[in-house]
């Protein structure tokens, strides 16, 4: 009983499972461990994606289609199993055993193919197809790892933020930042260090050093076991969610004055949001805190929804912006920049952004402190907002520089790379913006036992967003093609009117920010 207690109090415990002892555990120096982990993981992680294109392609003999599409799809459900890995988190495992399991299975994942790559009996023959056991051993190792992403990337954002006072909103708003500035300091380091080794020594390097890196990364992070302090799981959310809303139906002709008077709330209560649901407190296995945690979680989700169309724009840093990279001028002197390493534009971008907005939210902090409507600013939803309104003028920009690049091209005039950094300088502080924001907001905000499957969410927005571009795609070339040329149809960039389809994103994401602000200003 006691033990019950302390979970719903929301007190932490040791690895002994004893209280534990904020001097003794958790604190900035515990939190960082998850930032040093982070940069290790994203950069395997995206480093496997360029690799696993090379080795679909030479290895596997699948078509380029075939390469692209099974990266894509091994991309989308690595992040979309971020849900699942944070169901497990706050369900059943602590978030540092949830860690240690998925953490260790993509590390199986990654050793699986390896074996397969280095062993010819577990490779198809020159201009042969794989057959069924080679190929299930490729999907087994290649979800693995998909999984393993999954769990990994619900679990350590959380844990990380754990071990800080979250009396202190500063102290975990800056985490979430620095934990941002981890990733893409490890996708920096795919997108350069990785790439030169898969060109010079061979793609087959990629996935050794992957194995290594992840081994490393398991180490540092079990490392920190004895200074952790850990929260024990409180059971599944998602069971006491559809307890709530099935007693919620089934008393729905209750009157809500009868159905507030059954129970007491708790702390967090919201008397006018989602009011039906307190009609669950008819329900004599409800409980008033299991009320205000589903109304808290679905007030979460309008806010979800209205960043995917955000990760639309940044599905096209992956794609047509790398097309327009290929066919402009990529020369810097005598240096001729890689297209695998057209990325490290953006992420440059993201990786200065961070510091720049620590200090200057730290001095405008130290200046304005008397001053609590200013300090508002930086609260998360503000800057999501920013981020998703920068994404609309990212695309804007995009539009008219490729509308010059077409121009250009057609007085054969090849414009130089670097016209691209505008929608990369745009769309990189509106990233930093967004996704740091959104770590944070639903971190924050979500109740104390969904806290890992919350943060999820900002991952599944990506996913989301990936797949919907897909979508868009489809969707502007069969609409275009009713009035008469495809927009996108065709692979020469020089005869299609991609400047036409980023104006759309452009369009599509300002109404996607209104009705951002709608959401925001009612949570």
């Amino acid at each position: 009983m006691a033990v019950e207690m302390n979970i719903e109090n929301g007190e932490f415990e040791d690895w002994r499972g004893s209280k534990a002892d904020p001097a003794k555990h958790g604190g900035v120096t515990a939190s960082s461990i998850a930032c040093v982990v982070e940069v290790l993981e994203n950069m395997v992680f995206l480093s496997n994606a360029t690799n696993f294109v090379e080795y679909f392609l030479k290895s596997m003999h699948y078509s380029a289609a075939e390469s692209a599409n099974m990266v894509t799809n091994f991309m989308g459900t690595s992040f979309l199993l971020t849900i699942f890995g944070g169901f497990v988190s706050d369900s059943f495992l602590t978030r540092f055993k949830t860690f240690i399991i998925f953490c260790t299975l993509e590390l199986l994942g990654l050793i699986l193919l390896t074996i397969q790559a280095q062993d010819s009996r577990l490779l198809p023959a020159i201009n042969s197809k794989p057959s069924k056991t080679q190929e299930a051993i490729l999907y087994t190792g290649l979800y693995a790892i998909a999984a393993g992403v999954g769990g990994v990337k619900a679990a350590l954002p959380a844990h990380g933020a754990d071990q800080l006072d979250h009396s202190n909103q500063r102290l975990v708003s800056s985490f979430f930042n620095w934990f941002f500035f981890s990733l893409c300091f490890g996708g920096l380091i795919a997108s350069t260090v990785m790439i030169w080794i898969q060109e010079n020594l061979g793609w087959n390097w990629g996935f050794k050093i992957s194995v290594v890196t992840v081994s490393v990364a398991l180490c540092i992070f079990s490392m920190g076991f004895p200074i952790y302090r850990y929260k024990r799981p409180g059971g599944s959310p998602l069971s006491r969610i559809f307890k709530v809303l099935a007693s919620a139906i089934a008393n729905r002709k209750a009157s809500l004055p009868e159905a507030e008077n059954t129970q007491i709330y708790g702390e967090k209560r919201n008397h006018d949001k989602f009011r039906f649901l307190n009609k669950a407190l008819m329900g004599e296995s409800v409980a008033s805190t299991e009320v205000e945690e589903t109304k808290t979680f679905i007030g979460l989700l309008p806010i979800f929804a209205s960043t995917i169309m955000m990760n639309c724009c940044l599905a096209q840093l992956m794609t047509f912006s790398v097309q327009q990279g290929n066919i402009m001028n990529r020369s810097l002197n005598s240096f001729k920049i890689p297209t695998q390493s057209l990325s490290v534009f953006p992420i440059s971008i993201m990786l200065a952004s961070i510091p720049i907005y620590e200090y200057f939210v730290r001095m405008f902090r130290s200046k304005n402190n008397h001053h609590p409507g200013l300090l508002n600013m930086f609260q998360p939803l503000r800057r999501i907002g920013l981020g998703l309104a920068l994404a609309s003028g990212s695309m804007a920009a995009a539009a008219v520089v490729e509308a010059k690049r077409r121009e250009a091209a057609n007085d054969d005039v090849v414009l130089s790379v670097f016209w691209l950094v505008w929608q990369y300088l745009l769309l990189g502080v509106s990233d930093m913006l967004t996704l740091g924001g959104m770590l944070e907001f639903f971190y924050s905000e979500a109740p104390d036992t969904m806290r890992s499957m919350s943060t999820a969410l900002s991952w599944c927005s990506t996913a989301m967003g990936y797949f919907i571009s897909s979508v868009l795609v489809t969707i502007s070339n069969s609409v275009s093609g009713h009035f008469g040329k495809e927009w996108l149809g065709g692979s020469d960039l020089n005869h299609t009117r991609l400047d036409l389809f980023y104006m759309l994103l452009c369009i599509l994401n300002f109404i996607n920010l209104l009705n951002y602000i709608f959401w925001a200003r009612r949570y």
